[in-house]
């Protein structure tokens, strides 16, 4: 038997709109049967959740995966579910944050609002009500979606962070995504390192590092051959329009173009 306050119906069924899609959350919560309860119950709804117990392990998954909603209990051990919202802000992901707790209080709600939290509900609440404000924060998210950036075969769409290339899938890390998504936009242009050090890491990485050519040689073979990233000796790097000719056109020269597609729904 549940505690009353994590006691909520997984059973009732309702249809689901035609339009909705694919969804994964990160649920911060540190009662299991309350998580366990959530996740299933998400589960049947077609939304996908992973469980994070704790402030840790939820920074942890953050790093590690791409998720369309995060869903934070205050109250948790570790860095608390305020740290993780104050995380999500300053990486500049705009990752939805809806706040999960039992403060009711407007001044809990107000500050909850004032840390980056985009919706908030309180404890005990009814799964179907969680669905509709995850669902609504999805609708929104999508209407944001930035436009999907197409150059020399490369297809990369930032929001659903993912990228084809001549229609295979690439799979990337999520550094590796970084540094490709730089240089597709610049459209054939050189990006130095310090370029890519500033845009695609965060402001405490070691100038003198070489995680962007190391990043680089990675993000090579994984695009595979015939190779698209050049390096220009001494200045930095930039996607060759065209790989398969020697006689690629130099930077500037008008014949390397991106392609975007506006965002929005597909």
């Amino acid at each position: 038997m549940l505690p009353e306050r994590i006691c909520f119906s997984i059973q009732r069924r309702y249809a689901l709109p035609r339009s909705i899609h694919y969804m994964r959350v990160l649920v911060v919560e540190d009662e299991p049967y309350l998580a366990e309860a959530v996740r299933d119950g998400l589960r049947l709804e077609a939304i996908a959740a992973d469980i994070a117990g704790d402030g840790d392990t939820a920074l942890e998954l953050l790093g590690l995966n791409t998720y369309d909603i995060a869903v934070l209990d205050r109250d948790i051990p570790g860095p608390s579910g305020d740290d993780i919202a104050r995380s999500i802000v300053a990486s500049g992901s705009g990752l939805p944050i809806l706040m999960l707790t039992a403060a009711d209080r407007l001044d809990d709600k107000e500050s909850g609002f004032e840390l980056g939290a985009d919706d908030y509900l309180t404890k005990p609440f009814e799964l179907r009500e969680l669905v509709l404000r995850l669902r609504a924060l999805d609708r929104r998210r999508a209407y944001r979606r930035p436009p999907v950036l197409e150059l020399a075969g490369l297809r990369l769409d930032p929001f659903r962070r993912e990228v084809y290339r001549d229609g295979r899938y690439v799979p990337l890390t999520r550094k590796q995504f970084a540094v490709l998504e730089v240089l597709v936009a610049a459209a054939g242009g050189v990006i130095s390192a310090e370029e890519l050090l500033e845009q695609a890491w965060d402001e405490n990485a070691d100038p003198f590092t070489n995680a962007v050519r190391i990043t680089v040689s990675g993000l090579r073979k994984r695009l595979g051959e015939p190779w698209l990233i050049t390096t220009v000796p001494g200045v930095g790097y930039r996607i060759d329009a065209e790989p398969d000719d020697t006689n690629a056109p130099t930077p500037g020269s008008g014949a390397t173009t991106v392609k975007s597609t506006g965002g929005g729904h597909d």
